[in-house]
């Protein structure tokens, strides 16, 4: 399987970025490898120190797990089947703004991360990200 490649990964941050300044918002934006290696990152001038770490756990989370953090979130739920799975693999981020990256053949090559507004504007952007290399 290929992963993505560092051009594919700032073409995503500048989509990314690009919707992030459609929407008047300051995000930081990460893009992990097939890895889940962090291949490019932004921090857009504003964007708040804390969501720099939500961020590329957002996108190592949706990697490791080949799923939207939104869905993860869901089943992670008091009650569900994946109840405290956030505290493994070192903290994940287990809300909106993680989406899997998907190649022409539908294969995963990495994933995109957002985070600095609320979870529905992370996801809008993260989106954005992730539609530029369909």
């Amino acid at each position: 399987m290929n992963g993505i490649t560092l051009q594919q990964a700032q073409q995503a941050v500048a989509a990314a970025q690009q919707k992030a300044r459609d929407l008047n918002l300051k995000m930081n934006i990460a893009v992990v490898d097939a890895g889940a290696n962090l291949t490019a990152f932004a921090r857009m001038d504003g964007a708040w120190l804390g969501s720099v770490d939500i961020a590329i756990k957002k996108a190592k989370t949706a990697r490791y797990f080949d799923m939207p953090t939104g869905d993860l979130g869901q089943a992670s739920q008091p009650g569900g089947s994946l109840f405290n799975i956030e505290v493994s693999n070192g903290g994940l981020i287990t809300f909106p703004g993680g989406l899997p990256i998907k190649n022409a053949q539908g294969d995963i090559i990495g994933a995109i991360g957002v985070s600095g507004d609320s979870v529905e504007n992370d996801h809008t952007v993260a989106e954005a990200g992730m539609q530029a290399l369909q």
